[in-house]
Formats: structure tokens, sequence, C-alpha cells
């Protein structure tokens, strides 16, 4: 198969590299200065919007205003709602021209994409065009304490009581709680049914009543997720997504979309870009002939993330949803990461042990060595590497459940 654009799509790449130089803020474009203590994760436009200085959330809303008038916030959403019915192969390519740049994305694809499937018409009316608008800001509130991988055994309680449910309970891993104002989950409607019926996919305001969020710190000193509370919080049964009782269905819809995403090749090739650039510059010469081979193999490995990104890219472009295509990108590209902080480390020697990005002796500011704490999560959050592993088996081929 040939992977070079048609004519066609090198104008329009060279049209998003263009709208990049032009509209992208000056705050995104200064990488160095965007180096934190902590990695990226923090560093993001929905912190900015929701939590940054005025600087930063005039930046974040200039991004988010120059995405809206072209549609290219969510650019697979129909034009009615925002988006810019674009053509997979012009989404993958935009993503990838996105990610080159380091361009944030301003959130809010989970859930529309989501709502687009199993939504109601006022339902995207009411939700879709404020969440391209940076006004409704989502985390996702899916694993508890007792129910991470084994998500079926989720226990947060959601009662019927007229027009609305009360949810009392506790989510767990809540990424993002602390920069959104709008929640969207799974909670338990039916605890007599089997556990992955008697589930509801719901839409909460935040903000209302009785909703509590405490920050987790990470082990790389990270607030980058929460656990949440619910207490008598009442939600109207308008924001239920798709039937009651049945919302394990468009739960594994939208996790289906996480799964997919296909900016990851890139990234992971930036990052050996780098180190590449870094060994050949001379750094830690000695070092050289012991990581040559294994930056080969991730090299190797990145293309291979790649390929595994167009296949899901093309399997969106024939109208189909990736399932175990997906669970087969999303664990390989996580458990690359976490290679390439490693192989990125070992190049460096002890000068790995240098944990600040301001540090002058830290290689490529300490990035590899935050890259190697941060990237544990990966292959947990969005469904560990061994339920992934479950759904390529029994999914893909078609083995029987252990």
């Amino acid at each position: 198969m040939d992977w070079n654009d048609t004519p066609e799509q090198a104008r329009f790449r060279q049209e998003v590299r263009d709208f990049l130089d032009q509209r992208l803020p000056t705050l995104y474009r200064d990488h160095e200065a965007r180096k934190h203590e902590t990695s990226g994760i923090e560093n993001d436009w929905q912190q900015d919007l929701h939590n940054g200085t005025p600087e930063e959330q005039v930046a974040a809303r200039q991004w988010a205003d120059a995405l809206f008038e072209r549609g290219w916030g969510q650019p697979h959403w129909p034009r009615e709602y925002g988006g810019a019915s674009m053509s997979t192969l012009e989404q993958f390519i935009l993503k990838q021209e996105f990610a080159r740049a380091e361009a944030p994305d301003i959130g809010g694809h989970l859930i529309g994409s989501t709502l687009l499937v199993h939504g109601t018409e006022e339902q995207k009316q009411q939700f879709l065009l404020p969440t391209l608008k940076g006004e409704m800001r989502w985390a996702q509130g899916f694993s508890e304490p007792g129910a991470g991988s084994d998500l079926g055994s989720l226990q947060c309680r959601a009662v019927r009581d007229g027009d609305e449910f009360v949810i009392n309970g506790q989510k767990l891993w809540t990424s993002a709680g602390h920069k959104s104002n709008w929640i969207f989950g799974l909670f338990r409607t039916d605890p007599d049914a089997p556990k992955h019926r008697g589930i509801t996919f719901m839409m909460l305001d935040a903000t209302s009543p009785g909703v509590s969020v405490r920050p987790i710190i990470s082990m790389g000193w990270e607030h980058a997720t929460n656990e949440t509370f619910y207490e008598d919080v009442r939600v109207p049964a308008s924001q239920v997504v798709g039937e009651v009782n049945r919302g394990w269905y468009v739960g594994m819809t939208l996790l289906d979309y996480e799964r997919s995403g296909i900016n990851r090749a890139v990234a992971q090739r930036k990052i050996l870009d780098e180190l590449v650039g870094e060994v050949r510059a001379g750094a830690t010469p000695n070092r050289r002939p012991l990581v040559r081979h294994e930056i080969a193999e991730r090299y190797i490995e990145s293309g291979v993330l790649d390929n595994l990104c167009m296949r899901i890219a093309s399997m969106h472009a024939a109208g189909t949803i990736p399932n175990y295509e997906a669970s087969m990108g999303k664990m390989y590209g996580s458990e690359l990461a976490q290679r390439n902080a490693r192989t990125g480390m070992k190049a460096f020697g002890l000068y790995s042990n240098l944990w600040s990005p301001s540090e002058p002796l830290a290689p490529l500011r300490a990035q590899n060595t935050q890259t190697y704490l941060h990237s544990v999560v990966g292959t947990i959050a969005g469904g560990s590497s061994e339920i992934q592993r479950n759904i390529i088996a029994t999914r893909g081929l078609g083995l029987p459940r252990g």
C-alpha cells in the first residue's frame, strides 16, 4: 500500500501547516518555555483555560476560537454540529500536523463522538457546540476503588426520583476532574442485574451540589487525576445517554474512540528524533555503542505503531468503529512510550537521575526521566494492557475466554 499523499492530500497538508503558522498562539509555539517541572499532562489547553494565568487563558481562548472558525476542533463531526465533515484521511493528516507542531487538543472528542452515535438530537444540540467552544470541559467518571480494569463491578449508585436520578458514591482516577465543569460517567441503576447490565451512562454538571473533587498526586509529583465523591447529586433524566440500564454499550463505544488515538506515532517519533540528535551531538559518547541498536529497535517499533494507526484510520474511512484494532494501537502505543523512556534514560546513564528540566546537566530537559515515571500509568489508564490483550485474544483471534 502507498502511504504517500495524493496531490489533494498534499495540498490539504500544506493548508494545515499554513493555518498553524498563522493562528497557533505564541504561547503554544514556545515549547521550551512550556516545559515545567511536571510533564505535559498537566500543561495542556484545558488546564490553561480552566486554571491558567490570564495570559494562558487568553491563548487558550484564541486557539479554541481559531479552531471553531474552521470546524477543526472536532473535524469529523458534521458541519451542523460545529465540525468540518472531514474525511478520515484528512483527519489523519490534520492530527499528524498538529502533533508535529505540538498544537494542543481542545478535548471533548470522546463524549462528542459518543453523542453522535448514541445521543438524542436534543442532546447533540445542547452539548456539542458548547464543548467545541470550550464552555463545557469534560472529565471521565468510569473507574472506582473496586472497579478499575474490571469496570463492570462499579457500584456508584444512581436512583430514579421522578425526572431525575440521585447519585451517591465515589469515582477514582477522574482525570481532568480539577480542570472540568462537566463529567460523563457510568453509574449503577439496577443493582440486581448482571454486572454488565443495570449500568447507565449519564452526563452531569460538575458544579452541582454534592460533587467534590480531591486531588491524587502521582509518584512524579503531578496532579493529573483525582478522586470524585457524589452525595445526593441530582441529574436530569434527559442527561442519560442511550437507554437506562444499557449504558455499558455506550461506554464501550466511548472506549473504542479513546483507544483509537492516531497521534501517538508522531509523538513517539518526535521523542526518538530528539534522542538521536542528542546522541549524535556527542552527549555521553561512551554510551553510544550500548544504545545504538536499542534506539534502532525503538525507531522500527514507532513505524509499526504508525501502521497500526493507519489501519485504524482506514477502518474509520470505511465506516466501521475499531474494536480489537483500537486495543492493539492503545496497548502497543502505551508500551512503546515506556520502552522509549527506558531507552532514553539508558542513553545518558547516571545523568538520567537528574529530575528538573531546569537543571543544566539534565539531558533533554529530563524528558525521558520524567516520562519514565509518568508513563507507568499509560498501560493502566484507558484499560490496562492485560484487558487489551484479552480483547485482542477473544475478539480479534477468536480464542475462548480463560
